[in-house]
């Protein structure tokens, strides 16, 4: 792996080493404060929608990716686990926050570390149901975080399959013809040449 890479990698790390500092300083307690609650829940709701945001630019990049091979793949696949530790975040300090704020909304999710545990179960589609979702709300969220796992699964193996898959085979077309059908007798023998 070429130097650019290496540093690429280590500024991925330090970005998912920084998020998961945030996750854990963040203040989320709560607060009487009418006001100063509902700032903290639009700042968390942001943060979703960021994280969000991030996943479907991601998504985006991918489909319409035209590079193939190792030199393409490696910053994606790298943009990829740094949006998919902040979406993980993210949505843990979102159940978190939840729980806090109305108790009976989750089963169980008493900690930040009950709400990283429950947010990786669900991610990787586990689910052990020790920690779940009861209320609405936390039903709402856990939703959204089904189609963020979707979309970040999807895209990995969108990456990993394209990386695996064989080059692309050249265009069996002569040069300057366009695509579609074939002409009407091409491919029979004896038919004139277009």
């Amino acid at each position: 792996m070429t130097r650019p890479w290496r540093r690429e990698r280590r500024h991925a790390l330090l970005a998912c080493l920084l998020l998961l500092v945030a996750y854990f300083v963040v203040p989320v307690e709560s607060d009487p404060n009418g006001a100063r609650l509902a700032v903290r829940s639009l700042a968390t709701l942001l943060l979703v929608a960021w994280v969000a945001w991030l996943v479907t630019t991601q998504v985006r990049r991918q489909l319409a990716a035209g590079g193939t091979g190792p030199a393409a793949e490696v910053p994606a696949l790298l943009r990829l686990a740094v949006a998919l530790v902040a979406g993980l975040l993210a949505f843990a300090l979102a159940d978190y926050v939840i729980a806090r704020s109305s108790p009976g909304q989750f089963v169980d999710l008493d900690t930040r570390i009950d709400a990283l545990y429950f947010a990786l179960a669900t991610l990787t589609t586990i689910g052990y149901g020790d920690v779940h979702p009861q209320g609405q709300i936390a039903r709402a969220a856990v939703s959204a975080q089904m189609v963020f796992s979707i979309g970040v699964i999807a895209t990995g193996v969108s990456l990993v399959v394209r990386e695996l898959a064989p080059g692309r085979r050249p265009d069996p077309r002569p040069a300057g013809r366009p695509a579609g059908p074939p002409p009407p007798g091409a491919g029979r023998p004896g038919a004139p040449p277009r």
